[in-house]
């Protein structure tokens, strides 16, 4: 397994990279926007492609890469279901997993330090964003933080996994870069208290002043979605009402860009074929699945995915194939369901 951890200083922020393999698929967790060069010419370096980029939370302290990462290399960006940021590819809830070629990362929902705070498990360790930090955790005060939600995923969650599991945090303010859950348990002073209430007590009174840049960082991070201006794709999206007149139209085929996980959780559109986008380099080239249903059957292949993300992106690149006859759906899936339209299961 490839393993890199980044630190920003400014922030003191840690970025992780996860690969199986050098030449396979990698992930981000938690990246940095001033880090992007760095991240980029290392996966260059190690002939990786960024699949996927992951943020623990919304972030007060600094402003996140996902939307620059995804501009420059069209990886799916992922946050968890209860954030509030307008538009990220994926949404993950506690007990999915966010898979890449040969790693899996388990998602536990641990809200606390803001209303957002998911932790990712490994087999060996666990990345837990500012819900468990190195001798210390996440502040309570602001971002729907709550100080007994943070002891519930702290006691209830986090702190049941095994004592030799590795803990990866989103900061560290001293210098560490690793710890244990058995370390963590036994030397961590705010998790010496044996209530809710006590640890209440503790983070009500820690009166820690804001992050230098929360106003400039939260506005930015809460709007990371893709603004597509490109009449490339502007000219080829549908709303739901359109495509809904679609349905079974011979000269249409509703193409599902999710991965087999979310179809089976959120429902599918009717008749649609699956074609995940990883794979969409490959599906569009002469020979690839996306490619024949165009040229061989002659029919409009409409995109769709979670939230219109990732079939934007998909389109300008089939688009820019020499594949004309396609189009994507608006809002996806989510503004399809919430727009009482047909689903399968």
């Amino acid at each position: 397994m490839i393993f890199r951890q980044f630190f920003e200083s400014a922030s003191s922020t840690y970025t992780y990279l996860i690969a199986s393999r050098k030449g396979g698929e990698a992930l981000l967790i938690d990246p940095v926007i001033e880090k992007v060069d760095l991240y980029m010419r290392v996966l260059s370096e190690l002939d990786l492609k960024l699949v996927k980029a992951v943020d623990t939370h919304c972030h007060a302290d600094h402003i996140t890469a996902l939307g620059r990462l995804r501009d420059e290399t069209h990886c799916v960006t992922v946050m968890g279901k209860n954030t509030d940021v307008d538009v990220v590819s994926m949404r993950v809830d506690d007990g999915d997993s966010i898979d890449i070629e040969n790693i899996s990362l388990q998602v536990l929902y641990t809200p606390g330090h803001t209303s957002d705070s998911y932790c990712f498990r490994m087999e060996d360790r666990i990345f837990t964003g500012d819900t468990l930090l190195i001798r210390g955790t996440g502040r309570t005060d602001f971002q729907h933080g709550n100080p007994h939600d943070a002891y519930n995923s702290l006691f209830g969650k986090i702190l049941t996994l095994p004592d030799d599991m590795l803990v990866y945090p989103g900061h560290d303010y001293k210098g560490e870069t690793v710890s244990t859950i058995g370390e963590e348990k036994a030397f961590n002073p705010r998790l010496q208290v044996s209530s809710a209430e006590a640890y209440a007590e503790i983070m009500d009174n820690l009166n820690l002043p804001n992050p230098k840049l929360m106003d400039e960082a939260v506005p930015a991070n809460l709007a990371i979605g893709f603004h597509a201006d490109d009449p490339m794709i502007t000219e080829c999206s549908l709303t739901c009402e359109q495509a809904q007149s679609k349905l079974g139209d011979d000269q249409t085929l509703f193409v599902d860009l999710r991965e087999s996980s979310e179809r089976e959780r959120d429902g599918i559109i009717p008749s649609s074929v699956h074609a995940p986008y990883p794979a969409i380099e490959s599906a569009i080239k002469p020979g690839g699945l996306l490619h024949a249903m165009a040229t061989q059957t002659g029919k409009m292949l409409l995109l769709y995915c979670a939230y219109g993300e990732r079939s934007a992106l998909a389109l300008k690149d089939v688009k820019e194939a020499g594949i004309d006859n396609a189009c994507h759906l608006i809002g996806g899936i989510d503004a399809w369901t919430k727009s009482k339209s047909p689903l399968e299961f």
